[in-house]
């Protein structure tokens, strides 16, 4: 049997390529991927008209493809996030129907229910061997975890692994196995290492971050849930890396022994692990190059499926056994929901991953955001677009001072009495538009260029074209 095949062409090809169908990829490539623009490319030559395109993230890289929007070889696009210019042309209604942003967990749950059918996922796979068991741990083009590629080969039709490192037969610390895939592409770069993974993530020096940080941390303390047994997750962003910092420093003063963290995983949260502070290390994504090297060789640092992850649909998922999450936002209203779809004029910047899936699952979720941004307040009357409903949204962290959601009055009277600057939502939002005004509303088109699902399958916004 040989499944090696010369080129991306003739794989989808093999695999019956037709108009209509859904071509599905994954994101643990990022802003590195080559493997996305090849396939579009591909595709447009091909002449295959029509698609939809299911990625589980896009990224700035992927611009190429705003081309297959204009010849309509891509006429859907369904992702978790859009960032860059291809958000900037769906805003502007290029694309001929409505994207569809999911969470992650709710992708990999449509996926296997058949909501979403998959005709071919194409998966870039840092390394390979001749029958396709494939792993991101390895390889030139190293990226970790393939957590969000796992339903995508488990469910689709047909599969073609890409890849730039062709090992001998077999690979046995593989993370999809053989059996999902069907051909098997060897190219010579599927992604530029550099925006793949950054050798380094950095803290926060800005003294408003550092603030934030701390204040979060002061929360998570107060709150009652950090002890034995305690479980988090966390971003990578300045802000939240600072945070891990003052985590740790707090776990080990305390001798506090957590039982696991997961999410994106930083060599910040590989610290804690090696230091004792967590029991294990659940990995659906690494966003720097120690993750990836403790992924490989830290028997407590484990591999898990976007399923495993977040499915609200799995007889279980570890979202639900979450304590504590620290989350961002662009914007956040006052009713505590939260917006990461849109920026601050209604442009497609980003979208929800799996934001609202920890916010519903933990029990203590912290939106940590600058109470302006940009010369804008983050906080404002009605968001321009839901990502996370405020029903579980629980705190709020600024530089100038906590906000608690009401429906949480014991948890606030807690963080009130360890002397932290708790203050109402509304008087907040009164200080930042003290220092920047009020900002205009956004002016907003009449065609909805995408709809924004909640983890449940219900439509919890939608988002109308630019009109700037």
């Amino acid at each position: 049997m040989n499944k090696i095949v010369k080129n991306i062409k003739e794989a989808l090809n093999l695999c019956g390529i037709k108009d209509g169908m859904t071509i599905s990829f994954h994101h643990h490539l990022r802003n590195g991927d080559n493997v996305i623009n090849m396939t579009v490319n591909a595709l447009q030559e091909l002449g295959i008209k029509n698609l939809n395109l299911c990625a589980s993230s896009l990224f700035q890289v992927h611009s190429p493809i705003i081309s297959a929007f204009d010849d309509e070889t891509i006429t859907t696009v369904e992702s978790g996030y859009i960032g860059g210019d291809v958000g900037v042309a769906i805003s502007n209604g290029k694309l001929k129907n409505k994207a569809v942003f999911r969470s992650h967990g709710h992708r990999p749950s449509d996926i296997k229910s058949g909501k979403i059918h998959i005709d071919v996922a194409v998966i870039a796979a840092p390394t390979s061997d001749d029958m396709g068991n494939c792993s991101g741990k390895f390889g030139k083009s190293a990226c970790g975890s393939l957590g969000y590629a796992m339903a995508d080969a488990q469910y689709a039709d047909k599969v073609i692994v890409v890849t730039d490192n062709l090992v001998s037969y077999p690979l046995c610390d593989f993370s999809i196995p053989e059996t999902q895939v069907d051909y098997v592409v060897c190219v010579d770069s599927i992604g530029d290492p550099e925006g793949i993974v950054s050798s380094t993530t950095k803290i926060t020096r800005d003294p408003a971050g550092l603030r934030i940080a701390k204040f979060a941390v002061d929360c998570i303390k107060n709150s009652g849930l950090l002890k034995n047994g305690f479980s988090f997750q966390t971003g990578a962003g300045g802000a939240s890396l600072a945070a891990a910092m003052y985590l740790k420093e707090i776990m080990l003063k305390e001798n506090i022994k957590g039982s696991f963290c997961m999410g994106g995983i930083t060599g910040y949260i590989v610290d804690m692990l090696e230091a004792g502070c967590f029991e294990t290390l659940f990995d659906v994504q690494c966003f720097d190059l120690r993750a990836v090297e403790s992924l490989k060789n830290n028997p407590r640092h484990k591999e898990v499926s976007a399923e495993h992850y977040a499915s609200p649909t799995s007889k279980s998922c570890i979202a639900d056994k979450l304590d504590v999450v620290i989350l961002g936002a662009t914007e956040i209203d006052t009713d505590f929901n939260v917006n990461v779809h849109t920026n601050s004029q209604g442009i497609i910047m980003g979208g929800s991953g799996g934001h609202s899936d920890v916010a519903a699952g933990s029990k203590l979720s912290i939106i940590v955001a600058p109470l302006i941004r940009a010369r804008l307040p983050v906080i404002v009357d009605r968001v321009n677009c839901i990502s996370t409903p405020g029903k579980t949204v629980d705190i709020l962290v600024t530089q100038r001072g906590i906000a608690v959601n009401p429906a949480k009055k014991d948890l606030a009277e807690r963080l009130k009495a360890s002397g932290l600057p708790v203050f109402d939502i509304e008087a907040l939002k009164n200080i930042a538009e003290d220092f920047s005004g009020k900002p205009e509303p956004v002016e907003r088109g009449n065609k909805i260029i995408a709809e924004v699902l909640y983890r449940d399958g219900t439509v919890i916004d939608e988002i109308m074209n630019y009109c700037g």
